[in-house]
């Protein structure tokens, strides 16, 4: 099976084409790098000529709000008429567990505008919602650093190891188009910030976690659930502590 992977070179994208490589699949990696732009459409046709599925797991180089939404419609839009002019028979796309229960968010409002163009395309699809990766939990602690001191909100949190979410894109891939969505997170759930009191002592990074129901996450204040998965989501096995262990 021809699986071309949409960002197939960036940290999950790479991690897609390797493991769908193993299972004996025709894996191929699209990214500017590889000649292939989704915003300008230049090399989609020839990228996609022969493929049986698309994975999608590009993202915004900007998090501004005009500009996260400008590229997830102008590049899902491309994609799609593109996919549907090749013949391409199942659309899989990475997006955000919560997506719906923070609107006010500029990112997560592009992540629903790009799910609702997907919807529409008439092209059999799969969602992916994951849960924030333990490869970026570093950069939430010093975005949410003011003063030398760490403000995060007391609310879930789920984190998953970017390797897990890779391995449920990939089963999305080659099974049929759930048409729908299907949610993936961490085997542990945390009061998050308990969890970044725990990271920050393991890193030994002295700055002081202090618990602030007004902390902003990416920009909005989420709320007690927003940030974990449903009831009937696929959980990781790996702990961030044992990730953590090969990943300092």
């Amino acid at each position: 099976m021809k699986v071309v992977v949409i960002g197939g070179t960036g940290l999950i994208g790479s991690k897609v084409v390797t493991k769908l490589g193993e299972h004996g699949h025709e894996a191929v990696a699209a990214s500017p790098n590889t000649g292939v732009n989704t915003l300008t459409g230049e090399g989609l046709a020839e990228v996609l000529a022969g493929a049986q599925v698309v994975v999608d797991v590009s993202n915004s180089p900007s998090f501004e709000p005009a500009k996260v939404m400008e590229f997830f419609e102008t590049s899902t839009g491309n994609l799609l008429a593109a996919e549907a002019a090749a013949g391409v028979g199942h659309h899989v796309a990475l997006s955000v567990v919560g997506t719906e229960r923070m609107p006010d968010n500029g990112y997560f409002a592009a992540k629903i505008a790009q799910e609702q163009l997907i919807e529409k395309s008439g092209i059999p699809f799969s969602l992916v919602h994951a849960t924030q990766f333990f490869e970026f939990v570093r950069n939430i602690a010093d975005t949410a650093t003011e003063d030398g001191k760490v403000r995060i909100a007391p609310v879930q949190f789920q984190p998953i190891a970017a390797e897990e979410v890779a391995q449920a894109v990939g089963r999305a891939a080659v099974g049929a188009p759930l048409n729908g969505r299907t949610e993936v997170a961490g085997p542990t759930r945390y009061q998050m910030d308990e969890f970044f009191r725990k990271a920050l002592d393991a890193w030994d990074d002295p700055r002081e976690v202090v618990t602030d129901p007004r902390a902003q996450y990416f920009g909005s204040v989420p709320g007690e659930r927003t940030l974990v998965p449903d009831e009937g989501a696929t959980l990781g096995t790996i702990t961030y502590r044992d990730w953590l262990a090969t990943n300092k």
